[in-house]
């Protein structure tokens, strides 16, 4: 099966959360699923997966977040051309433009991306947002 990283910025936990709920529903699919932080991994380690997962929430004015996971992004878009990539974060305002607006930018870059949408959460994912996640993480292992 494949092998894939989920490289994540968090600052509430919520993020992290969708980030282990979807390495979960990629193991159980078969997947090799590696989970970093955004702090724990360099770009161009990311690069050497087959599938990357990118999450980051929602931040200020519908931005990814701009001191930590904006700069290891910036860098990474280089190297997307061809990958295939999936994008999900969580978010507490606004309506989902920063998703829109990273899945435009991954698709410039190349990237080939799951489901051509990102996965978004309204706060902690709870209830169906659960499932959701897993499911996520299922169908990109397969992808």
């Amino acid at each position: 099966m494949s092998k894939m990283v989920i490289v994540y910025w968090t600052q509430t936990g919520n993020t992290k959360k969708m980030a282990d709920l979807i390495a979960e529903g990629a193991r159980d699919a078969g997947a090799e699923a590696d989970v970093f932080d955004v702090s724990g991994i360099a770009a161009d380690r990311t690069a050497e997966y087959e599938r990357i997962a990118l999450g980051c929430p929602s931040m200020g004015a519908e931005v990814l977040e701009e001191d930590a996971f904006q700069p290891f992004y910036d860098e990474l878009s280089e190297k997307l051309a061809g990958k295939k990539v999936a994008l999900f974060g969580s978010y507490g305002w606004g309506d989902g433009e920063w998703m829109r607006n990273w899945r435009d930018a991954a698709k410039e870059s190349g990237a080939n991306l799951f489901g051509d949408e990102g996965l978004i959460v309204n706060y902690e994912p709870a209830g169906d947002d659960i499932a959701r996640c897993k499911d996520f993480g299922n169908g990109f292992a397969r992808y």
